[in-house]
């Protein structure tokens, strides 16, 4: 029973209700992973005391047949969501030592159904980056490796510690949020399933601010059935989060029955970039084969304005980041530099953000004022928000004309090296996005399925897009996928 950590969230749920283990030895085995896979840097802040204690109580409940579908299940949380009492520092210098004194609500919603939780995950600092690499506490690591080869990979970003830890079986799920991919890329590079939920379907209370427009957390799992599971904990409306959907949360898992005869899945010819590997073009037509095989109508369609997707996001992205990292000025919380003689307020705001922010922040910081000053507002900001209009108008049309699930490649590649797309051109790690931003600039669900390896023995993953609030349409949908495809590769174990 020691490799319990293994295990999905759907098996260790059974087999807690059975009785067949305790909730106190799935985290044991989790704790036991974790303190051996440092090399991963995958967990930053390890709470192994606070998951015993939960996981004593969660046995308690599920003796008492008092037990939801995630109680006694051991996960990561990314260090963007707020938890009460525990480091929460965005992977950020300037959030050092900040223990809030408050829960995020998702993190609620998941203790009060009895989640554990194994401790705080790595990410790219205020959750800008696609590699993992612009971190505090430095660079997670993919426990994959490319076929005799020992070189260290890039999990994706932001959420690369979480698609890590429950890539190497460190928990058995973890939460993820995404801005412009931060779910769906790292779930692609690691061999893990990662959906980003409607815009206003996850309460974003007590989730550290990026791009408040376009932030939206979700699970990451071992399977499409987990992160039905989990998904389902996480959602719901919140009055604290003026931008959250007042809707009944349906029970995603009880829809995943296979069944996709009739559906139309559309591929966009717009995402047939220029210099796309012929590995990506194999995946996806596979993808599609795959899909007809299930009974799914495959249609063409175009979305017009992708090719502004990218410049737009950039835009905005940065604009509402400028906007929200303004509170973090070395006053009330955080860090705070050391002052000279003579220095006054603004000095201290300066010194403090300069030490504070990393170069990925600072570089965003200032894209997003620039864009936003007085000169540029309309040449930029405005323009940037109506093209983001136009993408939307894209989707909806598809949608209108009957289309009930878009599928397209998730990455551009496999996971990169750390280290070779490297500061001196962002503009190709920004690119890494190309597939996933159009989805956060219209407020739609996305998941990624993994569905091959690449000739080097990477995973790979493809993108599922549904209509906006039908999550568990599109998760039968990705679960006819992932029934298809039978991805069952696991990284081989080096660290």
């Amino acid at each position: 029973m020691s490799e319990l950590n293994k295990l999905t969230l759907a098996d260790a749920r059974d087999k807690l209700r059975a009785g067949d283990v305790t909730s106190v030895e799935l985290t044991q085995s989790c704790i036991e992973a974790i303190d051996k896979a440092g090399a991963l840097n995958a967990f930053v802040h390890k709470t192994p005391e606070i998951a015993l204690e939960q996981a004593k109580a969660a046995d308690a409940r599920i003796a008492a047949g008092d037990a939801p579908a995630m109680c006694g299940l051991p996960v990561g949380i990314k260090d963007l969501f707020c938890t009460k009492g525990v480091p929460s520092q965005a992977a950020s210098a300037i959030l050092e030592g900040f223990k809030p004194e408050y829960e995020s609500t998702i993190t609620s919603k998941l203790f009060d159904a009895g989640s554990v939780m194994l401790g705080k995950l790595n990410m790219d600092e205020f959750a800008m980056g696609s590699s993992n690499e612009t971190s505090v506490y430095g660079n997670a690591v993919n426990p994959w490796r490319r076929e005799g080869s020992d070189a260290d990979l890039t999990p994706g970003g932001s959420s690369g510690g979480s698609a890590a830890a429950v890539a190497a079986d460190l928990c058995l799920a973890a939460t993820g949020t995404d801005t412009g991919g931060s779910i769906r890329q790292p779930a692609a590079f690691t061999g893990t399933v990662g959906i980003k939920p409607t815009y206003g379907r996850c309460s974003r209370w007590g989730v550290v601010a990026f791009a408040s427009s376009l932030d939206q957390a979700g699970p990451m799992t071992k399977s499409v059935r987990d992160a039905a599971i989990m998904l389902e904990a996480m959602c719901g409306h919140d009055e604290k989060d003026s931008t959250s959907a007042d809707l009944a949360v349906p029970n995603f898992e009880a829809m995943l029955t296979g069944d996709i005869k009739g559906k139309k899945i559309g591929i966009p010819k717009e995402y047939r970039m220029d210099g796309m590997p012929a590995e990506i073009e194999k995946l996806w037509e596979n993808g599609q084969a795959m899909l007809k095989d299930a009974g799914a109508e495959i249609v063409d369609i175009s979305l017009p304005h992708t090719k502004y997707a990218l410049p737009a996001y950039y835009v905005i992205a940065p604009a509402e980041a400028s906007s929200n990292l303004a509170r973090y000025d070395g006053v009330r919380f955080g860090h705070r530099a050391t002052l000279e003689a003579g220095d006054g307020i603004t000095e201290m705001y300066e010194k403090s953000r300069a030490e504070g922010f990393g170069h990925e922040v600072q570089r965003r910081v200032m894209v997003g004022t620039y864009v936003l000053s007085a000169g540029f507002y309309d040449a930029y900001y405005n323009r940037a928000r109506r093209v983001r209009a136009l993408i939307k108008k894209d989707f909806d049309d598809v949608f209108a004309a009957g289309v009930d699930a878009i599928l397209t490649p998730a990455t551009p590649s496999a996971a990169f090296g750390l280290g070779e797309m490297t500061d001196a051109d962002p503009v190709q790690m920004y690119l890494n996005d190309v597939f996933t931003v159009t989805v956060n600039l219209a407020g739609l669900p996305g998941i990624s399925v993994p569905t091959g390896v690449d000739s080097q023995g990477l995973p790979l993953g493809l993108q599922l897009i549904g209509r906006p609030w039908e999550e568990g349409d599109l998760l039968n949908t990705a679960y006819a996928l992932e029934g298809a495809a039978g991805f069952v590769a696991k990284p081989g174990q080096w660290w």
